[in-house]
């Protein structure tokens, strides 16, 4: 996969006006450390917000330029950060990056990780200064060893230049800054099963409320954000919200730029910085390449394992949330799969269903119970061996595990490609359905 894939053929050039989080990228891949990012406006924007900005400037400027967050759910920045207490008096606050990118088919807080680790660092200093934490944590995937390693000696550059510790910038502020690998679990992504881990208990979702901001980290109030969102930081506060809103395309609600990528068996898969607003149509052809010879586009998702299938004619859809929404999923993280004609979309389901029912918590009961069970009847039915009434009961656990019938999302973003898989491919689910003499009822033995 290719990681440093920026446009058609590579040939669109990046720049800080219109590429704010790849612009410093090296042609060679190679991580950009401190004496380079500098070199090329590195932490000025810090400067600025140390030196020129009140705290609640810094806050209400990353509101005002309609920042959302990058991890997948959408939620406003801005307002998360204004749900962190005012009180003076609370001198105990924490913020978290959410490093743990587990969500299939999505690799861009790695490349940001891996080759611009010190972006990340000043995204969350300066977001530090703005909530008055005075300790951060990076939850990273365990399994992202160079990224750790990466980050660890940002970290420690960042140390011996007085970006980090005590007394930042002259400015009697103080942030120390830790990298904390996860031991591998999906769940982790949901910000109460990270903060779970992080304090070294089991990763089960909390109940909300309280919300993080309120009761978080040991019991104190926390900001959870992930790498993408955190990156934003610096260019909005550098270089403004007029000029950060007009990065989008007409007709995106949301702002500024996103990281987007398309895999699967395209000429050219990679991830392109690109503004909210462009079709997937332009991402899968102008950016990915289209199809490779011999293989033709059957489905797509267009965020990560846990968005809706969509077909070919849904590629005229603008990306951002919104335009997402209006052909029936969700934005997700923003990095596309193509399914190609070859592939057999119950087998597909099956393999993913499997993955989620793997990484199910446990905690509640739609979610543990209903996915185990959605993966016995996708493996009988691929095997061909599937009872009448199968593919309703499948339905119906799309219905059961949604949004507001589970714990935390897991399950509903589990269940979102099934539904959406049988809506479009129906008839691939019903060829696995054994005539009504051969059916086997799954409690005599059904595998």
């Amino acid at each position: 996969m290719t990681l440093t894939s920026f446009g058609p053929a590579n040939r669109i050039k990046r720049s800080a006006e219109t590429h704010p989080l790849t612009w410093r990228l090296r042609d060679d891949g190679e991580a950009v450390w401190l004496d380079e990012y500098q070199a090329k406006n590195g932490y000025a924007a810090a400067r600025k917000a140390f030196a020129d900005m009140a705290q609640d400037d810094i806050v209400q400027t990353v509101k005002d330029s309609g920042l959302k967050g990058r991890g997948g759910a959408g939620f406003p920045t801005g307002v998360k950060w204004g749900l962190m207490p005012k009180d003076e008096s609370i001198n105990i606050r924490y913020l978290l990056c959410n490093a743990d990118e587990m969500e299939p088919n999505t690799w861009k807080d790695r490349m940001l990780m891996e080759q611009l680790p010190h972006l990340l660092i000043e995204g969350m200093l300066i977001s530090a200064r703005a909530l008055k934490t005075y300790r951060g944590y990076i939850f990273l995937r365990g399994e992202y060893t160079t990224a750790a390693k990466h980050l660890n000696r940002a970290v420690e550059e960042a140390k011996a230049a007085g970006l980090l510790g005590k007394n930042i910038l002259g400015s009697g502020f103080d942030f120390e800054l830790f990298v904390h690998t996860g031991a591998g679990r999906y769940i982790c992504g949901e910000e109460t099963a990270l903060i779970n881990s992080l304090e070294g208990r089991r990763a089960n979702p909390r109940s909300k409320p309280p919300f993080p901001a309120a009761v978080g980290v040991w019991g104190k109030p926390t900001c959870v954000n992930n790498v993408e969102t955190l990156c934003n930081v610096p260019a909005i506060i550098a270089d403004g919200v007029d000029w950060y809103k007009s990065l989008a395309r007409e007709g995106s609600e949301d702002m500024g730029t996103k990281l987007m990528g398309f895999s699967g068996k395209v000429k050219n898969p990679g991830l392109w910085e690109l503004p909210f607003g462009v079709t997937g149509r332009e991402l899968f052809e102008d950016y990915a390449g289209g199809m490779r010879d011999g293989y033709k586009l059957k489905a797509w998702q267009p965020g990560g394992a846990g968005t809706g299938f969509l077909l070919p004619e849904h590629l005229d859809a603008q990306m951002y949330a919104g335009g997402i929404a209006k052909v029936g999923t969700r934005m997700g993280t923003g990095l596309a799969m193509a399914v190609d004609d070859s592939v057999n979309m119950v087998s597909l389901l099956r393999n993913m269903e499997q993955f989620f029912a793997r990484e199910s918590c446990g905690f509640c009961t739609p979610c543990r119970d209903g996915l185990p069970w959605s993966v016995k009847l996708l493996m009988a039915i691929e095997n061909g061996e599937g009872q009448p009434g199968d593919i309703e009961t499948l339905l119906g656990l799309v219905g059961f595990l949604g949004p507001g019938k589970t714990f935390c999302a897991h399950a509903p973003g589990a269940v979102e490609p099934l539904g959406s898989a049988i809506k479009y491919f129906r008839h691939e689910f019903e060829a696995g359905i054994a005539p009504v003499s051969a059916a086997v009822p799954l409690w005599q033995g059904r595998s």
